[in-house]
């Protein structure tokens, strides 16, 4: 069903697809995993490390949006941000399965695709960093 702006215009019911990012595209997809797994966190847990986990996952695609936009010098440094970001929420991923609240398989699905999601961050940060002189 077609949603109205709010001036008025309707919204196609599927958004015309936009060129983004492999990096961005993954992201997204595994946010979308995570998205449905935190539904199912106990209640003493959603609001507040399932809030956390919710908002470095936010942050670390701002960076990625962000870094897609910027000079090649300037997207160094909030790539490496996206990066310090990502071991944080490996962190909070791992801490959400020892306290038993992600079972082994959502445990193994994040964490593989981080993983890799990791692997294309430093790529990207040694492809900029060969690219730009030093100084």
């Amino acid at each position: 069903m077609n949603q109205l702006f709010s001036h008025g215009e309707k919204r196609p019911s599927k958004a015309p697809p936009q060129r983004t990012l492999p990096i961005i595209e993954r992201m997204v997809a595994v946010y979308k995993m995570w998205y449905g797994y935190r539904d199912h966190f106990p209640k003493k847990s959603r609001y507040t490390l399932g809030d956390k986990i919710d908002n470095v996952f936010i942050k670390i695609l701002e960076c990625l949006c962000i870094a897609s936009y910027q000079k090649s010098e300037q997207k160094i440094g909030t790539i490496a941000v996206a990066i310090n970001q990502l071991d944080i929420l490996k962190f909070f991923i791992r801490l959400a399965w020892e306290l038993a609240i992600l079972d082994n398989k959502k445990f193994i699905a994040l964490s593989e695709e981080l993983h890799e999601i990791g692997k294309m961050l430093g790529d990207w940060k040694r492809g900029l960093e060969s690219k730009t002189p030093a100084r």
